[in-house]
C-alpha cells in the first residue's frame, strides 16, 4: 500500500504543474486573439459587487477598509479555490478552468490595442482624438497635455500595465494557480477603484493601496528584468534599463511602478516621469533616466513591443518556476520519507 499511496501523490502532483502550465498558455493565447469582452467580463462584474460592498461599508476609516478588502479579495479568492477544488480530479476541466481565469485577468492584448490607437491618433496629428481615448488606459487628466506628454503618459501606462495587468498574474497563478489568479486581479482591481489618494479614499482606500504594494512586488521585479534583459529586441539598451532602475526607481513614489518605469525607460532609451495631473491633483515626480531623450510617438510601439516581448518570457519564467518547485517539493519528500524508514 505505500508504494500505491506514492503513485497517487505523484500522479497529483505532476499534473498540477502541468496544468498551469497548459491553461497559462491557453489564455494567454486567448488573450492575444480575442482581448477583453465588451460585455460581460467578469472583472468588471467583480468591480460592481465591490461597489456595492462599499456602499454598505465605506467610512472614513482605515478599519473599515480593510474588511472592505478582505470581503472583497478573499471573496473573489475562496470562489475562486472553491471552482479549482471541484474540478481538481478532472485534469481537462482544470485546465480549462486556469485557461478561462487567466483570459479573465490578463489585459496584455486590450493594453496594447489602446496604445497603439493613441499612437495613431497622434501620427495622424489628432491630438484631441488622443486625449479622448488617454483616459481608457491610465487615469491621467489629459485636457492640457500635448502630443509628446500623451506619449510619455502612455509608454510609462505599458510599462506599469505589462506588470500589473499581465506578469503579476502569472507569478501568482504559479504560486497558488486559480485562486492566485484571481486574488491578484482583485487586489489590484481594488486598488484601482479605492487605492488612489484622494480625499475621499485616503483613509478607506488605504488596505487596498498596501495590500496591493505587497502582492505586486514580485511581478514589478520580474517585469523590470525582463525588460531590461530583452531590450535588445527592440533596439535598446540593457546596460542603460539596468542603470536607470539603480539610479531612479526608488524615487518613484510607487515601490512597484518605479522599477518597472525606469526598467523600460532605460530599455527603450526615452525619459519618464516628471509633472502629472489626476483629476485635477497635479504631482511632481522625479525623472526617470534622465540620460534619455522625450518619449516621442515612435516609442509607443517600441514599448507595447516589449510589454509583448516580456509577456511571453514571463510565462516561461513562472511555469519553469512552478515546475522547479514541484520536482524540489517531491525530492525533499522522498528524502524525509527515506530517513522516516531508517
Amino acid at each position: 500500500m505505500p508504494g500505491r499511496r506514492s503513485a497517487v501523490v505523484r500522479g497529483r502532483s505532476r499534473p498540477a504543474e502541468r496544468v498551469f502550465a497548459y491553461g497559462a498558455a491557453v489564455g494567454l493565447l486567448g488573450d492575444l486573439l480575442f482581448g477583453d469582452p465588451r460585455r460581460g467580463h467578469p472583472v468588471a462584474a467583480f468591480g460592481r459587487a465591490a461597489t456595492a460592498v462599499e456602499r454598505r461599508l465605506r467610512r472614513d476609516h482605515r478599519g473599515w477598509g480593510a474588511l472592505h478588502t478582505a470581503v472583497c479579495a478573499g471573496g473573489a479568492a475562496g470562489i475562486a479555490a472553491l471552482a479549482a477544488r471541484g474540478v481538481r480530479d478532472h485534469r481537462t476541466a482544470s485546465v480549462a478552468l486556469t485557461a478561462a481565469t487567466t483570459w479573465a485577468v490578463v489585459g496584455g492584448t486590450s493594453l496594447g490595442r489602446e496604445a497603439r490607437a493613441i499612437g495613431a491618433a497622434l501620427t495622424a496629428g489628432d491630438v484631441e482624438r488622443a486625449r479622448e481615448r488617454l483616459p481608457r488606459l491610465c487615469g491621467r487628466d489629459p485636457r492640457a497635455l500635448d502630443g509628446q506628454q500623451i506619449a510619455r503618459a502612455v509608454v510609462e501606462s505599458v510599462a506599469e500595465n505589462t506588470s500589473d495587468a499581465v506578469v503579476g498574474a502569472l507569478v501568482w497563478g504559479a504560486v497558488a494557480g486559480v485562486p492566485g489568479l484571481a486574488g491578484f486581479r482583485a487586489v489590484n482591481t481594488l486598488d484601482a477603484m479605492v487605492g488612489h489618494l484622494s480625499p475621499r479614499y485616503r483613509r478607506f482606500g488605504w488596505a487596498s493601496a498596501r495590500l496591493d504594494d505587497v502582492v505586486g512586488a514580485p511581478g514589478a521585479r520580474l517585469t523590470a528584468v525582463l525588460a531590461g534583459a530583452l531590450a535588445g529586441g527592440v533596439g535598446g539598451d540593457p546596460g542603460a534599463a539596468l542603470r536607470a532602475v539603480r539610479r531612479d526607481a526608488r524615487k518613484h513614489p510607487s515601490p512597484n511602478a518605479g522599477p518597472v518605469e525606469a526598467s523600460f525607460a532605460g530599455a527603450l532609451g526615452v525619459r519618464l516621469g516628471g509633472t502629472l495631473a489626476y483629476g485635477g491633483r497635479v504631482e511632481h515626480r522625479p525623472v526617470l533616466n534622465g540620460e534619455g531623450r522625450p518619449a516621442g510617438v515612435a516609442d509607443i510601439e517600441r514599448a507595447v513591443r516589449l510589454s509583448r516581448r516580456v509577456t511571453v518570457a514571463a510565462l516561461a519564467v513562472c511555469v519553469a518556476g512552478r515546475f522547479g518547485y514541484g520536482l524540489a517539493h517531491r525530492a525533499l519528500r522522498r528524502g524525509t520519507g527515506r530517513k522516516g524508514r531508517g
